[in-house]
């Protein structure tokens, strides 16, 4: 038996990256995926992908900043596949600014799809997880995608880390919210070092111009941070992911899982 057998998982950012390997691990492990994104092709493409191996997935248009979306996606979930049991928001960006340099309208953007998008998203979501809770041994499951970078700082960094901050504790607040009443919802983050994505890559783009290195210079001086070695991979996350998301994590809930070839152990 799969580890999500009969569960309906719903992935935002899903098109590429970290969100479309999670929804294809999710499938894997027998999870019904509702994924949404901006970028309608490669959308439709990651979930044509995993139907083509014989799984169950469905792409819709979402702007995770948009009320109105996320309430016309929760009611998608609700139709076409009878309910939710695991919500997975990790639809985010990323600049690399200084602070002085950070405008009012970068700082909303930022604040806007990192953390307004996952805020918006747990309230929208919380009772429809609560409704299907008592059929699985761990209850509901939210996972919120953090980053290190909700648990360090770094320079020219303050409006990432401070979203992804905010995104770890109210992912905490909602894990005690959730565990009220019979209808359990677990909530927990997850927090990547850097990753082989396309986020990731821009990521370390910006990072070496800011050291005023090479993109290769960057990229070696970067993946020397990871004691192990090497940048992290999308399945790396994935994994994680599934095991928050199955009832493997049935008593984990208001955690921190952190997936960053120990740069953050240093």
């Amino acid at each position: 038996m799969n580890r999500c057998d009969g569960k309906i998982a719903l992935v935002t950012g899903g098109a590429r990256g970290l969100g479309a390997e999670t929804a294809k691990r999710l499938a894997e492990a027998g999870a019904s995926i509702l994924l949404t994104d901006i970028l309608d092709d490669e959308g439709r493409q990651t979930a044509d992908a995993i139907a083509d191996k014989g799984g169950k997935a469905h792409y819709m248009h979402h702007d995770v900043t948009s009320e109105e979306e996320w309430d016309a996606v929760v009611a998608e979930a609700k139709s076409r596949f009878g309910g939710l049991d695991i919500l997975v928001n990790n639809a985010g960006i990323y600049y690399s600014k200084p602070i002085g340099e950070t405008s009012m309208d970068d700082w909303r953007r930022m604040m806007s799809i990192n953390v307004d998008g996952v805020f918006l998203g747990c309230r929208a979501a919380l009772p429809l997880l609560r409704e299907r809770a008592g059929k699985w041994r761990g209850g509901g499951s939210i996972v919120n995608l953090s980053s290190v970078a909700g648990i360090i700082g770094a320079a020219n960094g303050t409006a990432y880390h401070a979203s992804k901050g905010a995104v770890r504790l109210l992912t905490k607040s909602l894990a005690l919210e959730g565990a009220e009443g019979e209808a359990k919802v677990r909530a927990n983050s997850v927090h990547p070092a850097v990753i082989d994505t396309n986020m990731g890559r821009d990521l370390v783009g910006q990072m070496s111009d800011a050291m005023g290195v090479s993109s290769n210079e960057g990229t070696a001086l970067i993946t020397m941070m990871h004691p192990l070695g090497r940048l992290g991979m999308p399945e790396d996350v994935a994994n994680a992911v599934v095991y928050l998301a199955s009832d493997d994590s049935a008593f984990v809930t208001g955690a921190e899982l952190i997936v960053d070839g120990g740069l953050t152990a240093r």
